[in-house]
């Protein structure tokens, strides 16, 4: 008798993701030029499909910057591809805008380890997205992202039911569009068509997640005062080269010499913002301080505030 195939063989096979795309067919009699064009072909389809799901992502900025502003934090739950970027952003939030480490944090399915040895296998542990949840205390305060290329991945499906049921806002990227039977506050679901290879969802839908990402992240650190102008001022000096970068960025807003960019930013205890607005008010570290405190944190606003 003819073995029954389960219902996820149809599940998957109905994704775009998983069909065959035509255009890349003939990819495997193809020069490396060849091969290599069709594949720069297929990446350019993903930057205007990010493009049709901009209203979504407003929606999810909103949820982490209204998170944030409660004291609450941002998580990023995949497996495999998905999850490595979801790790990367959060990682990257606290050189480039000075946030402390527990305001994003990634959560990889099977662990730390996962991250640099592929552990397919862990996106089915359910039970372990919840308990990750409930160890770093996810809350009412906090948004989960969920970031699921296939659209059905159950550690991530886990993660987000299980921060409904808790009151945490929730955010769904997928790149599969359509009926997903996620209960999510905000879907953004971007549809870049089949993958130059059938199945490969860490080229066209892992270029289109990471877009996403540093979407979300960086709207939301540019609605909370952490850059002015185009320019990162809470940047942590953690390197020769943001070291440098600081100076850069003090000298660009204020005009100033390399010298007194270098001797005030000390002065400012390493503060870009501060120094910013020490060198453009003429005042002190301390009053400077207090300007930045009364504008939350936004140099603009600082600068117009007045000096008592």
């Amino acid at each position: 008798m003819p073995k029954k195939r389960p219902a996820i063989f149809d599940e998957i096979a109905a994704l775009p993701t998983e069909s065959i795309n035509p255009r890349t067919a003939s990819l495997d009699r193809s020069s490396t030029m060849g091969i290599l064009k069709m594949i720069s072909r297929e990446d350019r389809l993903v930057a205007p499909a990010v493009g049709r799901e901009l209203a979504a992502i407003e929606r999810a900025v909103d949820l982490v910057v209204t998170s944030i502003k409660a004291g609450g934090r941002v998580f990023y739950v995949g497996a495999g591809t998905s999850g490595r970027l979801g790790v990367i952003d959060a990682a990257e939030c606290p050189p480039t805008f000075g946030t402390p480490p527990h305001l994003f944090q990634g959560i990889m399915a099977g662990g730390r380890d996962a991250v640099f040895r592929a552990k397919e296998g862990a996106e089915d542990r359910t039970g372990e997205a919840v308990r990750e949840l409930t160890r770093r205390g996810v809350g009412p305060k906090d948004t989960v992202v969920g970031i699921a290329a296939c659209r059905r991945t159950p550690f991530v499906l886990a993660a987000l039911k299980r921060a409904r049921g808790i009151g945490a806002s929730t955010v769904y990227v997928t790149c599969n569009p359509g009926p997903s039977g996620v209960d999510a506050d905000v879907v953004v679901a971007v549809n870049v068509g089949p993958e130059v290879v059938m199945g490969s969802t860490r080229m066209k839908c892992g270029t289109a997640e990471k877009m996403v990402l540093n979407m979300i992240s960086t709207a939301s650190m540019i609605r909370l005062g952490k850059v002015y102008g185009n320019m990162m001022v809470d940047l942590m000096a953690t390197s020769e080269k943001l070291r440098q970068r600081s100076v850069r960025v003090i000298m660009l807003a204020t005009g100033c010499s390399y010298e007194d960019a270098v001797r005030v930013l000390k002065r400012a205890g390493r503060s870009v913002k501060i120094a910013v607005v020490m060198i453009l008010r003429g005042v002190p570290k301390r009053k400077a301080a207090s300007l930045l405190d009364r504008a939350g944190g936004f140099v603009r606003k600082a600068l117009k505030e007045p000096v008592s």
